[in-house]
């Protein structure tokens, strides 16, 4: 770079922590101090920062951009007054909760904040096995979405579409994967900033310190635990998730993916505590500066979590039309009354609430919203509603045992075929046109299929189950009720190390 343009480009991002400091109030300016001189001491001293590299995960959510935002504040600020800064790594997680309009919002956010050009920056998207550095027009992978497809697939038909084991388990598990490579690329880091507010990471803490108990792992608090003892211990319990949900035979070799190892060690540097998340303090920084843009596929509210919430209220409402004999309008009133729930909790602004609310109150309205829901279940997971339809039944585990309820209520005109139906599912010669039916009509191969049939449904009292044990709460400890952040049903929540 030549003197002139090294001046050039000074120049331009003095101009960006200029306008990004106009967007923030006195109170966030404190933070901001505080933010700098927590980044230098764990620099160990001003002299030390120019070498210090930090990763922040970005989701191409509100809270998540804020993060980002404000560290990209420290850097620059860091930069106008000492020689050098810190290296900052952002990563996006790719899945398939993360429609156009996240993509969009993740794009002119890193525009706004000049990241694309500065060497100091790195812009990464981890999409399942593979890293790449981040592009705009990035298409999501065909691996991850068979992934995502084949994860929600055989969860929902074991669950009978249970929200949190067929949307989020799978993808809060991936965690770690995502945050092992994203640490340990290149030249690794030395620092993971964790932007989540304290009482989501001591839910996401809770969760994952239980179910590494529940099957036999000696672990320690999770303060105590290190940032690769902790991604290790996630891993661990991701491998018995998956060996339970697919079985020891079926199991594709390459799903799960041990992180790798990452030999820096680098620590959490928490800044929940300086960032707060109400959005109303920083709407003008969110979307006249970043160009945040609320996704109307995600009522508004979605942090780019795993579960759409469009998709979720679109399950609920065709459980009550199909499953429950109701009207589909019945299903999406309970799903918003949790959504609303959600959306206070998250702290949304009242006016987005009432926005996301009032999409769905009149039946046209209803109407328009399940088509736009049946598309993005479509285009995301490669899923009709007649498969969506068909999941929530949950007709081929326990050797079949609810096929001929699901035929009557969905499928009379195959009820001649039970018989060959079940011949197929059991492993035995059926005609070539039974058997697209099947496949058809579940979105499952025959070979999936047959594999449902040999399992049993999730009992969710089993404990010995990892996937009941999930939701489960161990009955010698203290619980507490609590809403669950993918879903926003209410929950008993084990409460570990108070």
């Amino acid at each position: 770079m030549s003197s002139m343009h090294e001046q050039a480009m000074n120049y331009v991002y003095q101009q960006v922590l200029q306008r990004l400091l106009s967007y923030i109030n006195r109170a966030e300016r404190t933070a901001l101090q505080l933010l700098i001189q927590r980044l230098i001491v764990a620099a160990g001293g001003i002299e030390g920062i120019g070498d210090y590299r930090v990763l922040v995960a970005f989701s191409g959510g509100k809270d998540s951009a804020y993060v980002v935002a404000l560290m990209r504040a420290a850097q620059l600020s860091i930069a106008a007054r000492a020689p050098a800064t810190f290296k900052l790594r952002v990563a996006n997680m790719r899945h398939a909760g993360m429609t156009s309009a996240v993509m969009g919002n993740i794009q002119r956010c890193y525009s706004a904040l000049f990241l694309h050009d500065d060497p100091r920056v790195q812009l990464l998207m981890v999409d399942h096995p593979y890293i790449q550095n981040y592009e705009a027009d990035l298409a999501f992978s065909s691996a991850g979405r068979e992934q995502s497809r084949s994860d929600m697939l055989l969860a929902g038909h074991l669950t009978a579409g249970d929200a949190r084991t067929t949307f989020c388990n799978a993808c809060y598990l991936s965690l770690a994967q995502f945050l092992g490579r994203a640490a340990s690329w290149g030249e690794g880091v030395d620092a993971v900033v964790s932007g989540g507010s304290l009482k989501e990471q001591k839910q996401y803490a809770t969760w994952v310190l239980r179910l590494a108990r529940a099957h036999g792992q000696s672990v320690s608090q999770w303060h105590t635990l290190g940032l690769g003892h902790a991604l290790k211990t996630i891993d661990s319990i991701g491998r018995v998730y998956y060996r339970e949900l697919y079985g020891e035979e079926s199991m594709p070799s390459d799903f799960v993916l041990r992180p790798p190892d990452i030999p820096l060690a680098p620590v959490l540097l928490p800044v929940a505590d300086l960032v707060g998340f109400k959005a109303e303090e920083h709407w003008r920084l969110l979307t006249d500066f970043l160009g945040f843009r609320f996704d109307d596929l995600a009522f508004g509210f979605s942090e780019s979590d795993c579960a759409n919430p469009l998709l979720m209220a679109h399950m609920r409402g065709l459980r009550a039309q199909f499953v429950q004999g109701r009207d589909y309008a019945d299903g999406i009133a309970e799903y918003l009354e949790l959504a609303a729930a959600m959306m206070r909790r998250k702290r949304m602004p009242a006016h987005l609430i009432l926005r996301a609310l009032a999409a769905y109150d009149q039946p046209d309205k209803i109407e328009q919203r399940r088509m736009l829901a049946a598309g993005y279940a479509q285009e995301a997971f490669g899923l009709s509603e007649t498969q969506l339809i068909s999941l929530l039944f949950a007709p081929f585990v326990d050797a079949g045992a609810g096929l001929e309820a699901f035929l009557r209520a969905c499928h009379p005109g195959m009820l001649v075929a039970l018989a060959d139906l079940h011949r197929a599912l059991s492993g035995h010669s059926a005609p070539d046109q039974v058997v697209q039916w099947l496949v058809d009509v579940s979105g499952l191969s025959l070979k999936g299929l047959q594999n449902l049939y040999a399992r049993a449904r999730i009992d969710y009292s089993d404990e010995r189950s990892i996937i009941a044990r999930v939701r489960a709460s161990d009955p010698d400890k203290a619980r507490v009720l609590t809403f669950d952040p993918c879903t926003g049903e209410t929950v008993a929540e084990l409460i570990s190390g108070r």
